[in-house]
């Protein structure tokens, strides 16, 4: 399991959805298309590639992720917790490294449920708490919203398959294999 974000600064997240968009005409895909890691196929992996090598040659984007090789092993009774709970502090060990007191951030994080409000909340408390950002002027957003209102997150979704592709033990050669050997 992979949980990552895929960052930038805000001024510049305009022209990076713009790009992206881009990308995705001169592959003569819908500006509305949805790039998901599960979407990869032979017809689109040109597309796939170019994104890739936006991200790495072009972009002003960051990427953060954490890898948990397997969360079969995990225990949450033992640490009193549920899947759920555990998720969203991953979420926090993802999100900590990237703050910085002297910047401002709005995170915008990918709708897993309908359930997921509450612990949103509180993940913006804990990190706000982390940093002593009591009035929320350095994390000022913590927001959960659609993958395919945001090419940032259906980016970071396509980082995040790539590694969580390279770790696993039973891959194929496939269109997904052909992105993740292309760096």
């Amino acid at each position: 399991m992979v949980l990552g974000a895929v960052y930038c600064d805000a001024s510049e997240t305009k022209y990076i959805a713009e790009r992206i968009r881009a990308i995705k005409k001169k592959h003569n895909l819908p500006r509305k298309f949805e790039t998901k890691w599960t979407k990869i196929s032979p017809s689109k992996i040109s597309y796939y590639i170019d994104l890739v090598d936006y991200f790495f040659n072009e972009s002003p984007l960051k990427f953060r992720a954490v890898l948990i090789p397997d969360k079969n092993l995990l225990d949450h009774e033992k640490h009193g917790q549920s899947h759920d709970d555990w998720y969203y502090k991953m979420y926090y060990v993802t999100l900590k490294w990237i703050v910085r007191t002297s910047s401002k951030y709005n995170f915008y994080i990918d709708k897993k449920d309908t359930k997921g409000g509450a612990r949103v909340v509180q993940l913006h408390e804990v990190l706000a708490n982390r940093f002593y950002d009591f009035n929320h002027e350095c994390i000022a957003k913590v927001q959960q919203i659609q993958s395919h209102e945001s090419e940032l997150i259906q980016l970071a979704d396509l980082l995040i398959g790539a590694i969580g592709y390279a770790n696993r033990y039973d891959t194929k050669e496939t269109a997904k294999s052909a992105i993740v050997g292309h760096r």
